[in-house]
């Protein structure tokens, strides 16, 4: 058995970990890249959304470096991605590969739980479930903490490609590492290399909350490197969603008991979504009326082409800016994205930011907030 998953921001780090503890070889996908993209589109339907694209791709390059099961999570409610597994299954038979799917759902009563699924991994060694499930979601944490620290450091330091190449050789090292104690090892030594880094807390930075579709939210290649692009121009990033935030709302016992982060985010949408819009729609809303009440400068949505719960969360999106008074921009993203405008579009984005916030500072603005 030779294992793969789609890539999703710091998720992989987490289970390359928890598989290679069991004994089982682990083919992580090559970072996304145009190619994938390319093989993605080549032979997913042209309507689909852009993450299964990326899915696809990510799995032939897999595949063809000696992969045969594929591990994926599943989902439900009105979400194209409830079908994923489906539809990529079908997609790589049509192309005469023979892969196996294991779909992983939250704590459920049912057979693609995550105890089940993990179960049925032909293991060398014996397998302590929850010991692994729980070194798996610590290296998690650890890597997601990590990215804000970077992002943190970019937005305050003046040698912004020094965090670059701190955070580029950590991934590299992460690639080529087996095991979770080595990727701990790893996690740590980068932390203390961007701890080091001399903060200059004269610069006027500005923080803005990322909202919107969870994987072109946390996938740094499909958002175009969003979160670097913001620092360079010194601004702090914060955004909701990450992979441990996932397990902490779907995979803990504190979700089970109802006090999850989501919780508090769904209630604060509560105003404009009565019901369920399928993906994460609400959470748009509701995280972008927080990042409002605690005195953000801007929100930036970011969803793939034809999804359709963040279309109808950024129909509601004028209410909030207009309501709370924050400004926000949407950005949507798919196989014929061009880099050259993202990039305008953020930078005109950050001087309105500014200019507004050197507004309300002079008294020439006043908050309705």
């Amino acid at each position: 058995m030779k294992i793969t998953f789609p890539h999703m921001g710091n998720a992989y780090i987490g289970a390359k970990a928890v598989i290679e503890d069991c004994g089982i070889e682990v083919i992580v996908p090559p970072k996304c890249s145009k190619k994938t993209l390319e093989l993605g589109t080549k032979y997913s339907p042209e309507t689909i959304c852009l993450p299964l694209k990326i899915n696809i791709g990510n799995y032939i390059e897999s595949i063809k470096k000696g992969a045969d099961t594929i591990i994926i999570t599943g989902s439900t409610g009105p979400c194209r991605f409830g079908l994923y597994s489906v539809v990529e299954e079908e997609i790589l038979r049509d192309l005469g590969y023979d892969v196996k799917f294991l779909v992983i759902d939250a704590f459920e009563k049912n057979d693609n739980s995550l105890l089940n699924q993990f179960s049925k991994l032909k293991s060398k060694q014996k397998i302590n479930v929850l010991t692994s499930f729980l070194k798996g979601k610590k290296i998690i944490i650890m890597a997601d903490r990590l990215t804000t620290l970077s992002n943190r450091k970019r937005a305050y330091t003046n040698n912004k490609r020094e965090i670059d190449k701190i955070m580029d050789d950590y991934r590299d090292q992460i690639y080529h590492s087996k095991g979770s104690n080595k990727i701990i090892e790893i996690i740590k030594k980068t932390n203390e290399k961007l701890l080091s880094i001399k903060e200059d807390n004269t610069k006027d930075v500005l923080e803005i909350g990322i909202v919107g579709e969870i994987f072109t939210v946390i996938e740094p290649f499909v958002n175009l490197e969003v979160e670097r692009k913001l620092g360079y121009f010194d601004v702090l990033v914060h955004r909701y969603h990450s992979p441990s935030t996932w397990i902490e709302n779907h995979m803990s016992i504190k979700a089970l008991f109802g006090g999850s982060l989501e919780r508090e985010i769904l209630k604060e949408a509560r105003k404009y979504f009565k019901t369920l819009v399928g993906g994460h729609g609400r959470e748009t809303v509701g995280s972008s009326i927080m990042y409002a009440k605690k005195k953000y400068d801007g929100i930036i949505q970011i969803y793939p082409f034809g999804c359709m719960p963040e279309i109808v969360a950024a129909s509601v999106l004028p209410s909030v800016s207009k309501e709370y008074n924050i400004p926000i921009m949407t950005l949507i993203v798919d196989e014929m994205t061009g880099e050259a405008g993202y990039i305008t579009r953020i930078e005109a984005f950050v001087d309105l930011l500014r200019k507004r916030k050197e507004q309300v500072n002079n008294g020439k603005i006043v908050s309705r907030s």
